[in-house]
């Protein structure tokens, strides 16, 4: 069995390949909803996002590794600051900016130095379509955010909690760098029950989401501790049908592992998660 820091490396250099790698490639699979099976566009719109939302998107922003629409659920509003944990190629950050306009802000930040460069590269594409000069990417774990205390009004992110190894130490984050009345809007990967341990000893299965995911009430009891409020844990479905549906590649390997009877969808899902920050808190 691998390490922490091992697994950490790992899901590094397997999200960097993608990063450098042209999306209609297979070697990327195994990573969150990247598969051969399916393209990245009709993924996208099949969880939540529009046509004309992609469309406007640089080319390469969508590399098909979101299980949600984060947007959506964060409600966006004029003069905000959002934070998106996990950014890769800048997708959420673009479709986010003009949602806050020139007046807020929308910054990314993801471990890995491949996807950052990326999205910096894109930035042009988003001001020449846009007319806006309002995102910025920063390279830092999630577990170590590299925000001011209390700078947010509006934490997103799409795919990523379930990566990290210490998910306390990312909500204690996310805590620490919200405005007080700020508040979460993410979609991750949750399970309904355990997996089983073969699942987690499958490499492949942490780029892609799984054998990190931990059970909706214990990521539940995680944003307490952490000092959030208002907590509402939506499972949805639509992803891992989507994924089934498609023969991902990963997907077969799991549910080869599962108990007779028991499909994957009856194990792991993915979740829409909303929370607020108390007013007046100042954790």
């Amino acid at each position: 069995m691998k390490t922490n820091d091992q697994i950490r490396e790992q899901i590094r250099a397997d999200y960097a390949s993608i990063a450098t790698t042209n999306n209609d490639s297979c070697c990327c699979a195994g990573a969150c909803g990247v598969t051969e099976s399916i393209d990245a566009t009709d993924l996208a719109e099949q969880i939540g996002y529009t046509r004309e939302e992609l469309e406007a998107l640089p080319g390469d922003a969508n590399m098909g590794l979101s299980c949600g629409n984060p947007t959506v659920i964060a409600a966006l509003k004029e003069g905000e600051t959002i934070l998106d944990l996990g950014s890769g190629g800048g997708f959420d950050v673009f479709l986010a900016g003009p949602k806050v306009g020139q007046s807020g802000q929308a910054i990314g930040v993801d471990m890995t130095h491949e996807m950052i460069a990326k999205a910096r590269k894109n930035i042009l594409h988003y001001q020449r379509a846009t007319g806006l000069d309002n995102v910025e990417f920063r390279l830092g774990e999630i577990e170590h955010l590299p925000v001011a205390d209390h700078s947010v009004d509006v934490i997103i992110s799409n795919c990523v909690l379930n990566l990290s190894m210490d998910k306390q130490q990312v909500w204690n984050e996310i805590s620490r760098v919200l405005k007080p009345g700020g508040r979460v809007a993410v979609s991750d990967i949750a399970l309904l029950k355990p997996l089983p341990e073969a699942v987690k000893e499958l490499v492949e299965s942490w780029a892609g989401c799984v054998a990190g995911a931990i059970l909706v009430e214990e990521m539940r009891e995680q944003m307490n501790k952490a000092g959030l409020t208002e907590i509402k844990l939506t499972p949805k479905a639509n992803y891992v049908h989507t994924l089934v549906s498609a023969n991902d590649p990963l997907y077969q390997k799991i549910e080869e592992l599962f108990p007779t009877g028991e499909s994957v969808a009856d194990v792991i899902t993915s979740v829409d998660i909303v929370a607020n920050k108390p007013s007046g808190c100042c954790q």
